[in-house]
């Protein structure tokens, strides 16, 4: 839903290890930083930049979405794969959109919730929205919590003998359980939207 853009400044909030940073970086010519709070988490991204020779157009910021402070329209796209419900999904457009050059654009993936309310909020919070799809229970299950169970098992035969292994496994497994007991809890959406 993006227009090809030359070189465009892109923000990754929430970045974790960098899975959507790294595609951003093989589909663009752009600027890239990673943000995040969790430092393990950007190492390992650091070291996957270093790896696939990035460094040049890629680097990573140790801070809290709370605290983000750029110079206003500092970015072409702003990414936000999975975090902005940590600061609430109005509340990240209206402060992220200073950040944002003009006609630039935001990429929201966040919890289904209310389609209709968050809607009214792109466009009431300056954005036009140029699209938006639903990752559905079937696409969740499929992807990642089907995958999930299965790697699961196979950690779990290997590492038996060890208590620390097998706690993180059961934590994993009962969010396993919830999924099937309320697959429709469990959808998300994107939302693609343009700077006004």
């Amino acid at each position: 839903m993006l227009p090809q853009l030359d070189k465009p400044r892109i923000l990754d909030i929430g970045c974790g290890s960098g899975i959507p940073t790294m595609e951003l970086a093989g589909l663009s010519n752009g600027q890239i930083i990673g943000l995040d709070i969790n430092q393990p988490l950007l190492d390992r991204l650091m070291r996957k930049i270093k790896k696939a020779g990035l460094s040049d157009r890629v680097k990573t910021l140790k801070c809290s979405m709370f605290n983000t402070d750029f110079p206003d329209e500092s970015f072409d796209i702003i990414w936000a794969e999975g975090s902005i419900s940590v600061i609430g999904f109005e509340r990240g457009l209206k402060e992220w959109r200073r950040f944002l050059k003009p006609n630039g654009f935001l990429v929201v993936h966040d919890e289904v919730g209310s389609i209709t309310q968050k809607l009214e909020q792109i466009f009431s919070c300056g954005y036009d929205l140029l699209g938006y799809f639903v990752l559905g229970e079937e696409t969740w299950w499929n992807e990642y919590y089907a995958p999930l169970e299965k790697r699961i098992h196979k950690i779990r035969t290997k590492h038996a003998d060890n208590p620390r292994a097998i706690a993180v496994l059961d934590a994993e497994q009962r969010e396993i359980e919830m999924v099937k007991q309320n697959p429709g809890r469990y959808c998300s959406a994107y939302f693609v939207m343009k700077k006004r």
